[in-house]
């Protein structure tokens, strides 16, 4: 992985593995790491994020499972080809993944009203 990278930020309330998985998931999705692109091995990645091999594994594992990535053995670990008709989030993945925005906003102390405003702002920016 040669372009963005992948921070964590130990004092969130979210877990490690999960910023480790929403990060690559939207860096995969937006078209910022493109398919075919070689994530770091689950040690290197740990190693440089300074956690244990097991919360990369994990996330790693989320993101396999929403096929997202691939591990093969001896080619390592890419970026899977999207699939082949265009998915629609559900409703329900809607939800979860603003909920967790709305939970690290609060976390940095936005009340309500800012947190509306930003996902607007970002919204109208998006075109």
């Amino acid at each position: 992985m040669t372009g963005p990278t992948v921070r964590v930020d130990t004092a969130s309330p979210v877990p490690p593995y999960e910023q480790i998985r929403a990060q690559l998931a939207t860096l995969i999705s937006s078209g910022r790491l493109p398919e075919g692109e070689r994530l770091p091995t689950i040690r290197q990645l740990a190693s440089d994020l300074g956690l244990a091999a097991g919360t990369v594994a994990r996330a790693y594992r989320e993101l396999e499972n929403a096929a997202l990535i691939r591990t093969r053995r001896g080619a390592g670990t890419r970026v899977a080809p999207p699939p082949p008709s265009a998915m629609r989030p559900s409703p329900e993945e809607l939800a979860s993944l603003a909920r967790r925005f709305r939970d690290e906003a609060r976390a940095l102390g936005a009340d309500d009203s800012a947190i509306v405003g930003a996902l607007r702002s970002v919204l109208a920016d998006a075109d």
